[in-house]
């Protein structure tokens, strides 16, 4: 699927479920307070949110610990997530599965590549496979993630992923969650999750929060 059409697949899946009247459950996978912003103004009127906050990726754990801290001061302050109940559950922070998953001990190249490469690719996978997993098990009818929000982030990778973690599955599909398609960077959500993040006193991190990205970005 080509990722121009993600956002015309999701408007269309959103007006279906608004004709039903009902709200379906989602789990959202949260990077960070300032992403969450415009993906809960955009969905709170759709879903029954809980937002899952994953991301062994983050360096160091300060930055890791600043930024769920971040999320949680915002989604108390936030009339959306406020009116739609949002929950948040805090996953396990073990930097190790991260450092695991994209390999850049064996291939020490993807530790300088640019954003949106192969290094990402395995860090959206991680995050996803657990955020699906923990979809399945709290029998959420839908899943997706905030990341596709970030213009340095690969939106048509992404969506692969979460297709792909639902493919695996087809036998079973009618009881497992969806993944719900998305580039929330469409229809100005970027532009808006700027804004939000002003108006809330956000604090906007420098780098996608990886040690690599903190290095990459400080010899830009």
């Amino acid at each position: 699927m080509a990722k121009s059409v993600y956002q015309k697949k999701l408007d269309e899946l959103l007006a279906e479920i608004e004709k039903t009247g009902k709200r379906p459950s989602l789990l959202l996978h949260a990077c960070c307070g300032p992403c969450s912003s415009y993906v809960l103004e955009y969905l709170t009127r759709y879903f029954d949110i809980t937002i899952l906050y994953y991301n062994p990726n983050i360096y160091p754990k300060q930055e890791y610990e600043r930024r769920l801290a971040e999320l949680e001061n915002f989604l108390p302050r936030f009339s959306p997530a406020v009116l739609a109940k949002v929950k948040l559950v805090k996953d396990e922070y073990i930097p190790e599965d991260f450092y695991d998953a994209v390999g850049t001990d064996k291939e020490p190249a993807l530790a300088t590549e640019p954003e949106k490469g192969e290094r990402c690719r395995r860090c959206y996978e991680l995050r996803l496979k657990r955020s699906y997993d923990y979809a399945v098990l709290g029998g959420f009818e839908y899943f997706c993630t905030t990341l596709s929000i970030s213009p340095f982030k690969d939106a048509e990778k992404i969506n692969v992923i979460g297709e792909q973690l639902c493919a695996r599955d087809d036998e079973n599909s009618a009881a497992l969650p969806k993944w719900l398609p998305s580039d929330f960077k469409k229809k100005s959500g970027f532009l808006r999750s700027l804004q939000l993040s002003e108006e809330y006193g956000l604090y906007r991190q420098q780098y996608c929060g990886c040690v690599f990205s903190m290095k990459n970005s400080q010899n830009s």
